[in-house]
């Protein structure tokens, strides 16, 4: 660590001057912005750097359960989303082989689906002007030799020291990395997810379906009373890592190829996407004993959302957990950094550090039993082992009886 140290600081001599910054977050995705609305709701101002040159909408939709409204409702901006999603009032499984249709348990609390651009756009709008820095991508991080506070370089060769500095930059995270984080895992499916725009309407009313066989699944649920969000899981194959993830040509004719046999409907459904919002991605996680030992922090610097706990979407908690990060992190920072003014810089990072223990201790078995659940969900979807399909079902039954119960969760009060 040393030797990077000094080679930073000898490259520093022929840069920018380096900007100072309290707290700097790495990523304008959901959680980076929700981790800078939660700061601000606090008095905590902080600056966030997005390597894009506009808010970040991938993905399409996301899923939000009533875990994640609560969450919503900390940060103030849940009953604008409200207006833009209806609620979902029942979820069916229909098995496409024999056409059974099975009612499954939805859980407490209200189920919407959001478009991605509403929520980001939501989550940015209350933010001071200036917040979020387009185009800065970091490239590396460092401790400074001196004050053990963290150093960022972006890729214009501007350098920005900081007190805190939160990494919210996803699964190929600069800051994990910098942690010490083993990277996420590719697992043997990959997903497509997309819009559909009825002009007369849908019928689907508030009902989210979920069509399965025995190697792909397509999930229906309506936003609006025109316009459905849907996703399909299936297996990986090496065309879809060679293919460019935005090419709308590619992923239509792919999704379709895997859902022969499916009713005619959801096939016109796909073809009938809007081809701009098609996105096809590889699935990647962490696996849960993995984040059971993670060192989440070091110094001032810590992670949250998906460069913390990257999880496979098969309960659709990966927005939710991230929203409960911000919430959480806020907090905790909250209750050190306002009585750091009166004490000395060496005290004022030790407080700083505690805070983020508090965070990383409160967040950590939340998201190992999301991310065990999850993962054993993938065992059971995962066709290249039968003895992993069983012993994954198996599990699930003893551990997870009740497999709705991570959507109760509250991450408290602001």
């Amino acid at each position: 660590m040393q030797e990077k140290e000094m080679d930073f600081e000898e490259r520093d001599a022929g840069m920018k001057v380096a900007e100072e910054q309290d707290t700097v977050i790495v990523g304008g995705g959901i959680c980076g912005l929700a981790t800078a609305l939660a700061l601000h709701r606090k008095g905590i101002k902080s600056v966030v750097l997005e390597k894009s040159e506009t808010l970040r909408t991938t993905g399409v939709g996301i899923i939000m359960q009533p875990n994640g409204w609560r969450a919503l409702d900390q940060l103030g901006v849940a009953s604008k989303l409200r207006e833009t999603a209806m609620d979902i009032s029942s979820r069916q499984l229909i098995m496409v082989d024999d056409g059974k249709r099975l009612e499954l348990p939805l859980g407490k609390g209200e189920l919407r689906c959001l478009k991605r651009l509403d929520l980001v756009e939501v989550l940015a709008e209350p933010l001071p002007v200036n917040t979020v820095h387009f185009g800065c991508k970091v490239l590396s991080i460092v401790l400074d030799p001196v004050t053990s506070y963290p150093v960022l370089q972006l890729h214009d060769g501007s350098i920005i020291r900081a007190k805190i500095v939160i990494g919210c930059d996803g699964v190929n995270s600069v800051i994990s990395k910098f942690l010490g984080m083993n990277p996420p895992k590719l697992f043997s499916r990959c997903a497509t997810r997309g819009f559909t725009w009825y002009e007369r309407g849908h019928d689907f009313s508030g009902v989210f379906r979920i069509h399965k066989t025995d190697n792909v699944q397509l999930g229906q649920l309506p936003v609006t009373d025109k316009l459905v969000y849907w996703f399909l899981t299936r297996s990986l194959t090496p065309q879809d890592s060679n293919a460019s993830k935005k090419d709308p040509a590619y992923t239509k004719e792919a999704s379709m190829e895997a859902m022969k046999g499916f009713p005619h409907e959801t096939v016109e459904m796909i073809k009938n996407s809007e081809d701009k919002s098609l996105y096809l991605t590889e699935l990647r996680y962490l696996p849960p004993w993995e984040l059971l030992r993670a060192k989440f922090r070091l110094g001032t610097v810590v992670v949250a959302g998906d460069a913390m706990h990257a999880m496979c979407p098969f309960i659709s908690q990966g927005g939710g957990a991230s929203l409960e990060d911000a919430v959480v992190l806020a907090r905790c920072l909250s209750e050190k950094i306002k009585i750091k003014m009166q004490t000395s810089r060496q005290e004022q990072k030790m407080m700083l550090e505690k805070a983020l223990d508090l965070y990383v201790r409160e967040r950590r078995m939340r998201l190992f039993w999301l991310s065990l659940q999850t993962y054993l969900i993938g065992m059971t979807l995962d066709n290249t082992s039968k003895v992993k399909k069983v012993l994954g079902i198996v599990s699930l039954i003893l551990i997870f009886r009740d497999q709705r119960s991570h959507t109760d969760y509250d991450c408290g009060r602001l």
